[in-house]
This record gives structure tokens, C-alpha cells and sequence, in this order.
């Protein structure tokens, strides 16, 4: 670990190294990441909330529950109504920001959907809530489109950076191509948006070197946030017959939290989400991200009645309190670790600031 002290330059071997720690050296890893969190972005936590607005979907990645081949689910999409109220909700109770996740579409009718949302959003909060968008591959102009309107973020995963990996995960043609991912992502910095991206770890096929490669991917993409956690199978997916080829979740759930440790040691002034799959390995799985390394969650605020729909993946946690005694657990949780919820701030990752010299 000594390697890693004073410099922040680690080589494809050295991560790979890492990825296969010992406890001792996990440990050491650990506490190396959590020091260098609190230098650079302190122990503010920022909540994004997060609006699942419709489980239709053009893609068929082979991962996801909600792709379009898997005649089981019930399709929805909410009305701009209940996504007012829930925004308002957010805005009300001192969340910074909203993240807007849909399945991808890409007709002129959601496009338009979008750009009403952000507008709405910006006027009915006098601009004080901050907008997270994560609606897919989308043309140059729809994200430009979407920017002037008001947002300021987008979410976009590559899920894995190795090219053969990727058509493994996905159909062979060019709606799914690899190459089409990595444009939009580059058209989305162009843009001006803060640029998050991330991927699955413990996937069927994966290696640890493709997990040390999309560490430096993201490195080198010089990204602004990242939200990656462990892949979890969903029984309505072609994935699911590669399953005996899985880590036991417990192993996906330390490799997780060694890939989020060792981002933040590659790249310390990003923001990193505690994604919601880690909660659904272990109770506290997000807690942990956040003590290493992570300092962005996501709260699923969502109306109720839909949540059971955007099902992504086996065992996504479904919380039993109400959004507003979430956030109470929440407050306490993070508390009892040495950190606290940053009310009413949209929690901009200081990154942009330094790559673009521009607020947002």
C-alpha cells in the first residue's frame, strides 16, 4: 500500500493487485480511500432522489428486467403530475437534487416529456433543485436540447469498458454497439454536462483485469461522478443461465466496494454513489461505500405503487417505511457513521469545476 501513498497514477497490475487484496491490505486500501474522501469532498453526503418514470424500454440488453423482450412486466410511465408532486416532495423536504431515470426511448414525444420535466422543475423550484437525467443513448442535440432546458447532470453507464465484454451483454447490432455508447458519452461531456458513468462488477465472463481496465477507462473518460455497484441477476434475462458461473454476493459485494475505493484513490474530486444494489447484498452495504469512498445516494422516491415495476434485478430492496421516515433512517444511519445528509445542496462534483472552470 505504501505504493499508493503521495501519487495518484496506478497501473493496470497494481489495481488488478488491489482488486485481489488480502484483508491486511483491503483494510490499509480502505483507509487510504476514506482519507482521501475526506480531503477532497468531505463527509457531506448529497442525496439525489430518485424518480423512476417509466419501465418502457427500446433496448434488450441481456442484464436487464425491464428489456423490452420480457413480456412479464407491467409498462408504466408517470404523468408529469406525479412527477411534479414527487419533485416537489424532494424540493420540500431539502433534497439538492432529483435524478430522472427512465427506460430508453428516443421518440419526439419523450424527448418532449423530458424537456417539459426539466423546465417544470427548474420553474416551480425558482432553479434550486439540481437535475440528474439517466434516459439512455440519445442524439447530440436531444442532450443539448435537454441542457439549455436546465439539467445539469447525466448518467450514463458503460456497464463494462471492454468492448468484447460489451457484446456479450448485449445484442449484436447497432442499437447496442459499443461504439454508439462511447460516442454518446463523449458527446455528453461536449455538451456541458457533469458526466457520470459506471459499470457492473462480478459479471458472468468478467475478469478481474477488466474490472483494473474500467477503473482506468473512467480515469482516462476523466469523468465527473460514477455510479457502479455488483451485478445481480434477474431471472427473466438471457443472463440468468450464466449463473453458475457467479461470485457468491458476499464476494461481489467486497469487490464492489474495492472498485469504489480505489476510484476514489484514481480520481479523488469525483462524486461516487452508494448504489441501492449494494443494499440489496447487505442491509448496510451502502453505508460501507460511503465510509470508503462514496458520498452521493439515491433515495428511491418514486409514487409506491410503481416501484414494484421498474424491477432491474433480483431482490431490489423495497423499503416497508414511507419516504419521509426513509429519510429519517437515512439522517441517522449516516450519523452514526460520521457523516451528514447536505440539505439543500445540489452536491456539484468538484471535478466539473476544475475540468470545465464553470459553476452550474
Amino acid at each position: 500500500m505504501s505504493e499508493m501513498t503521495g501519487h495518484r497514477e496506478l497501473s493496470l497490475e497494481q489495481i488488478v493487485s488491489f482488486l485481489k487484496a488480502d484483508r491486511q491490505e483491503e483494510n490499509e486500501l480502505f483507509h487510504r480511500s476514506a482519507t482521501l474522501k475526506q480531503a477532497y469532498v468531505g463527509n457531506n453526503v448529497y442525496l439525489r432522489g430518485l424518480i423512476e418514470l417509466s419501465n418502457i424500454c427500446e433496448k434488450d440488453c441481456y442484464y436487464c428486467g425491464i428489456r423490452c423482450s420480457n413480456r412479464k412486466v407491467q409498462r408504466y410511465r408517470l404523468t408529469h403530475k406525479e412527477v411534479m408532486s414527487t419533485l416537489l416532495f424532494a424540493h420540500e423536504k431539502g433534497f439538492g437534487s432529483v435524478a430522472i431515470q427512465s427506460g430508453e426511448r428516443t421518440s419526439p414525444t419523450f424527448v418532449r416529456q423530458i424537456d417539459k420535466i426539466v423546465r417544470d422543475a427548474k420553474k416551480v423550484t425558482g432553479g434550486e433543485i439540481g437535475i440528474t437525467l439517466s434516459c439512455g443513448e440519445q442524439k447530440k442535440e436531444t442532450y443539448r436540447r435537454w441542457f439549455e432546458s436546465g439539467a445539469e447532470r447525466y448518467l450514463l453507464r458503460i456497464e463494462s469498458s471492454s468492448e468484447k465484454l460489451y457484446g456479450k451483454l448485449h445484442p449484436a447490432d447497432e442499437k447496442h454497439s459499443y461504439g454508439r455508447r462511447i460516442r454518446a458519452l463523449e458527446a455528453l461531456k461536449d455538451t456541458g454536462y457533469q458526466t457520470g458513468t459506471g459499470v457492473m462488477i462480478g459479471l458472468p465472463f468478467q475478469t478481474v483485469e477488466d474490472l483494473a481496465d474500467d477503473l482506468l477507462f473512467m480515469k482516462q473518460m476523466d469523468i465527473d461522478m460514477c455510479g457502479m455497484g455488483p451485478y445481480i441477476e434477474h431471472a427473466a434475462t438471457p443472463l440468468w443461465e450464466e449463473r453458475h458461473q457467479l461470485l457468491p454476493l458476499s464476494e461481489r459485494l467486497r469487490l464492489s466496494l474495492r472498485m469504489i475505493a480505489l476510484l476514489r484513490i484514481l480520481m479523488p474530486d469525483i462524486n461516487i454513489a452508494a448504489t441501492t444494489a449494494l443494499q440489496a447484498i447487505e442491509k448496510e452495504g451502502r453505508e460501507k461505500a460511503i465510509r470508503i469512498g462514496a458520498n452521493v445516494l439515491m433515495p428511491n422516491i418514486t409514487p409506491a405503487r410503481y416501484r414494484d415495476d421498474y424491477f432491474l434485478y433480483e431482490n431490489k430492496p423495497l423499503s416497508a417505511r414511507n419516504d419521509e421516515e426513509e429519510l429519517d433512517y437515512l439522517d441517522e444511519r449516516l450519523q452514526a457513521i460520521d457523516h451528514r445528509i447536505g440539505y439543500h445542496h445540489k452536491g456539484n462534483s468538484p471535478r466539473y469545476k476544475k475540468r470545465t472552470g464553470r459553476e452550474q
